[in-house]
């Protein structure tokens, strides 16, 4: 059976009768995995996971980050995922197909899609940051321990608004180039391949990092909890880094979820990806703090530890531009899973709702997209007066998004799935219609999502809104 022919089948347990247009999905099971799990990846693993764990303690903060996922991530992903696979639809499509009575519970999922677009206007910027870099890197520009060189060349690429809407458009084209090809030989294909080159990258530079004299201070920073350091500031931050490293409360797990086979597992898929996801942001860790330790380089340097520390480091070892040009390489790597997953909630919704065909939704998407993207890209150059309520509009797309507009997605995702799509519905998708046997971990989720993780994502949402300050 094909793809198509597969995708455009109801799953088990759905209940929707009317026959659904066919549409293209995910093509085996471990396309499903590695495509989710491209979703999750993202920079938060190669920058912000390691920046909140060097500025919040190391190996505490890890734990706290762990029982985090566990408590808010899987539930949230998996009821995004189950809604997503039964209607079959883009993300808001899929909440108005899964509502009774016509209540307007769909707007979670035009929330979910005013967020990727808010998201994708800063986050495509970072990456044509990061792209960038990559040629940096190889002309040995930035390979100097001296902070005013690496500060001045981040600088005077962030100042200058011809670089800054250049790196982001040729960003947009790449992610645009994947969308094109559709889910099973764009999505799925790309990732399939990037996310195995991603993790071979990593483990070179975690290898060298560890060969590195004093790497074992970098080792204990991550793996040695001190309990000392444990706060209110670390337990929230943990909490909220859990919520938004799994693309959840964006709509692009609903929207991957659409494309789910109807004989995937997607409690086991959300752990898979869960699981592997968290790997890949200790391996991240391993590959960076050994070498931020062995060259007496502060672990909590923040946001800029990827632009101006780590050219530091690098330039501190034997061969470091060959090794600061493979992670800024995998670096740009893990941003295109993301990247494609929210490009792809905005093209499903103008696709499917909006009756274009996916070639033009591709298009305007990215048209749209580098035009409001272009206020991210010259928040430090042309625009860097230019503020809304103190903040640059790059500062504004990320704090609206990360702050507001994802928790307040998640909260009502648990609230929609545990309180009104209910038990049956969310027992029929998770077991496939009772043909696999994980009753038992499927009512703990639900008692999950119930009454754990939206009191959680709660907190995440008043955290962000300063009320804890």
């Amino acid at each position: 059976m094909s793809s198509s022919s597969q995708a455009s089948q109801q799953v088990p347990g759905s209940e929707f009768k009317e026959k659904l247009p066919l549409r293209d999905g995910f093509s085996t099971r471990l396309g499903v995995i590695l495509a989710t799990l491209g979703s999750a990846v993202g920079l938060g693993n190669i920058w912000k996971f390691p920046t909140l764990t060097g500025s919040s303690g190391g190996a505490v903060f890890i734990i706290i980050y762990i029982i985090s996922v566990l408590l808010i991530g899987i539930p949230v992903m998996v009821s995004e995922l189950a809604i997503g696979r039964s209607a079959r639809a883009n993300a808001v499509d899929s909440m108005r197909a899964s509502t009774p009575n016509k209540a307007p519970w769909w707007l979670i999922g035009a929330l979910g899609i005013l967020s990727a677009f808010l998201i994708m206007g800063f986050y495509t910027e970072v990456a044509g940051w990061v792209f960038a870099y990559i040629f940096k890197a190889m002309s040995g520009s930035i390979l100097s321990t001296s902070s005013e060189v690496t500060t001045a060349a981040f600088t005077s690429l962030v100042t200058n608004p011809v670089l800054s809407l250049v790196w982001q458009w040729v960003d947009l084209v790449i992610v645009g180039a994947v969308i094109l090809f559709g889910v099973s030989k764009g999505i799925e294909r790309v990732t399939k391949t990037l996310i195995p080159v991603l993790l071979v990258l990593l483990i070179v530079v975690a290898i060298r990092s560890l060969t590195l004299p004093g790497a074992g201070e970098g080792l204990e920073f991550l793996f040695k909890p001190d309990l000392s350091k444990v706060t209110a500031s670390t337990l929230l931050a943990g909490v909220g880094l859990a919520f938004f490293k799994l693309s959840i409360g964006m709509g692009a797990m609903i929207t991957y979820g659409s494309y789910f086979r109807q004989d995937q597992n997607i409690s086991g898929t959300a752990l898979r990806v869960a699981f592997s996801d968290m790997s890949i942001a200790l391996l991240a860790g391993v590959a960076i703090f050994p070498a931020v330790f062995a060259y007496g380089f502060q672990p909590d340097a923040g946001p800029s530890l990827v632009f101006l520390t780590i050219p530091s480091v690098f330039a501190s070892m034997p061969a470091g531009n060959f090794f600061m040009v493979i992670f800024f390489i995998l670096t740009f790597i893990a941003s295109i899973g993301a990247q494609v997953s929210l490009l792809e909630v905005l093209v499903s919704y103008v696709n499917e709702h909006l009756k274009l065909n996916r070639k033009a939704a591709t298009i305007y998407s990215v048209l749209g997209l580098a035009v409001f993207g272009s206020l991210a890209a010259l928040s430090s150059s042309l625009l860097s007066n230019v503020k809304l309520f103190g903040l640059t509009f790059f500062d504004l797309f990320d704090f609206t998004s990360s702050n507001i507009f994802l928790p307040v997605g998640g909260l009502f995702i648990c609230i929609f799935v545990g309180w009104v799509w209910g038990k049956e519905k969310f027992f029929a998708a998770m077991t496939n219609n009772g043909t696999l046997n994980n009753k038992g971990f499927v009512s703990f989720l639900f008692f999950l999502i119930r009454f754990v993780s939206p009191v959680l994502v709660l907190l995440v949402l008043l955290n962000g809104l300063g009320v804890f300050s």
